[in-house]
């Protein structure tokens, strides 16, 4: 906990789909996977970032709304130049707050 509100690290459960599609990976997506959530999991905020926040990432992530009309919706986190994905939903319950993933590719 970080003074009065829960902080990092987060939790991120995954849907079953998700992560079958993770486990049938080849070796090199699911390290950049396993990068990507070692990212994630450990930002104040997974969906702010803040203006210059994704200069400290990795050249080989991004990090959006998936629908820039809903910033506070599902986001992407776009790895190795769009060659795989992951989307998530971070829920910000006050006992509980999480990352889940609904979807995972690699190309």
């Amino acid at each position: 906990m970080i003074g009065d509100r829960l902080g990092p690290p987060w939790q991120m459960d995954w849907t079953k789909q998700a992560w079958e599609d993770f486990q049938g990976m080849p070796s090199e997506g699911r390290k950049l996977v396993m990068a990507a959530r070692a990212e994630l999991i450990t930002v104040d905020d997974p969906y702010f970032r803040g203006i210059d926040a994704d200069l400290s990432l990795p050249h080989w992530i991004t990090v959006r709304p998936l629908a820039s009309t809903s910033p506070s919706g599902p986001h992407i986190a776009d790895l190795a130049g769009g060659r795989g994905w992951l989307i998530f939903t971070f829920i910000r319950r006050q006992a509980d707050p999480q990352i889940i993933v609904t979807e995972a590719f690699w190309a």
